[in-house]
């Protein structure tokens, strides 16, 4: 879905007007200049919202009506269950475990390099090392130890500039190194995180069915 329908949808939710959303809605797709099919939705998480969008625009943004919108009740319902047809949200981790893993030829030391190169502050580098907090995954650090999250992402959570330097990991080694999964296709299949929530539903139907 393009990012004016997601608009329309938060307008039609929250009121204003649908520019009051464009700029949430377009962080949530930006990776679709990294990628271009639906492993790019890596920013379709909790993570990011938590990690990426919150930082940048607030827990709570106001819209053109005057009315204080919750950014995070705003992202989940009409962009990262709409992307998923209502049926899950994934997690950052259900991306990372589509990744070949990292081929251990000193790839831990060139991350190390990488995080100390750009590093400038504890907050940086907590934001940096979020993924292997939320996956245990080192190849998770792929995400975030690259040129378009240092250049693109921290600058507008504010509190850095961009680096005019040659970078060591660009962002096409954490995407080329995913497979495509149905689950990406727009909620054709369901995630491993999601896949109890369906067993749930399915023994929730047969009860209800026995309760008849």
């Amino acid at each position: 879905m393009e990012i004016y329908h997601h608009a329309a949808l938060s307008q039609k939710r929250w009121g204003g007007q649908p520019e009051d959303y464009f700029d949430i809605h377009g962080l949530i797709d930006s990776t679709k200049v990294l990628c271009s099919d639906n492993r790019h939705r890596v920013l379709h998480t909790i993570w990011a919202v938590k990690e990426v969008v919150i930082p940048v625009f607030g827990e709570v943004m106001t819209n053109q009506d005057g009315r204080s919108v919750d950014v995070k009740a705003l992202c989940e319902k009409d962009h990262l269950l709409v992307d998923y047809q209502h049926r899950f949200i994934p997690t950052l981790g259900d991306f990372v475990e589509a990744m070949d893993d990292i081929p251990d030829n000193g790839w831990v030391k060139r991350l190390e390099r990488f995080h100390t190169d750009v590093v400038q502050d504890a907050a940086w580098s907590a934001r940096l090392m979020s993924p292997l907090a939320a996956t245990g995954k080192l190849k998770s650090l792929l995400l975030t130890h690259n040129s378009w999250f240092i250049n693109s992402i921290l600058p507008k959570i504010g509190g850095s500039t961009p680096l005019w330097m040659d970078f060591d990991i660009a962002p096409s080694l954490f995407f080329n190194a995913m497979r495509f999964e149905l689950w990406m296709d727009n909620g054709v299949d369901y995630p491993a995180s999601a896949r109890n929530m369906v067993k749930i539903r399915v023994n929730s139907s047969d009860v209800a069915l026995e309760r008849v």
